[in-house]
């Protein structure tokens, strides 16, 4: 399994150790993952991410995953995420046009 957050593309990052003598080794920075489950409003289901902790704190701030997705850009999610948009995007238009038609 990819060490890559699903929503927003971070992955891991390389650096160096320096010892107090100044030598330099290779290290690697490892993004915080962790396994939750985000619920989409628009399509009425769980949906099982790996993303990163700063990830799961933003999606919380813009007001769940529906929102964070149609404000993301595609081509830095996951294939899955990806198809996960276009899905929430449908939904949302048919919802909003749905509520545009007055019920008679």
């Amino acid at each position: 399994m990819a060490r890559r957050c699903e929503l927003t593309g971070k992955g891991v990052m390389v650096g160096n150790n320096v010892s107090h003598a100044n030598n330099k080794t290779k290290r690697r920075f490892l993004p915080n993952l962790v396994d939750v489950t985000l619920i989409s409003d628009a399509l009425d289901r769980r949906v099982k991410v790996r993303i990163c902790a700063s990830t799961l704190r933003t999606v919380e701030h813009r007001g769940g995953l529906d929102k964070f997705l149609l404000a993301a850009d595609e081509a830095k999610m996951s294939e899955r995420m990806a198809r996960l948009k276009r899905e929430v995007a449908e939904a949302a238009a048919s919802a909003a046009a749905a509520a545009a038609t007055p019920a008679t």
